[in-house]
């Protein structure tokens, strides 16, 4: 929350909706310029999350593998249109940006770079506390 209102320079913390179904804790962050989706998908096993993550990954228009130091050892693929997805341990991790403009906030950040900077945030904090 703290990163996506520096990020998009927020006068306050936006609406936010949590949601747990299906192995699967989704928090919707309601923007004036759209819906912002981070989606937590717990499997039973890092393999049962990486056979998740594969099949998502092929269901993607466009997803295109984050590779090298950017991917922070984690198996990771983005979408033109927005989305940043990576799996780490039993966790399939999704920042769905698809719903907001191409550019936002005072320095017009591209949706797939919002969505991959609060991955990153977000994966950061796993590090540091599991």
């Amino acid at each position: 929350m703290d990163r996506l209102t520096s990020i998009l320079d927020l006068d306050s913390k936006p609406h936010t909706v949590n949601d747990w179904a299906d192995s699967t804790f989704t928090c919707t962050y309601h923007l004036k310029e759209g819906s912002l989706e981070i989606s937590v998908r717990e499997a039973k096993d890092q393999a049962s999350a990486l056979t998740y993550f594969d099949a998502m990954q092929a269901l993607a228009k466009d997803a295109q593998p984050i590779k090298g130091l950017a991917n922070l050892g984690f198996p990771a693929y983005e979408t033109a249109a927005g989305s940043a997805v990576f799996q780490k341990g039993s966790f399939v991790l999704e920042v769905d940006a698809t719903d907001l403009p191409a550019t936002l906030g005072p320095e017009s950040i591209s949706r797939r770079a919002l969505a991959y900077q609060l991955s990153t945030t977000i994966l950061a904090c796993w590090i540091e506390h599991h």
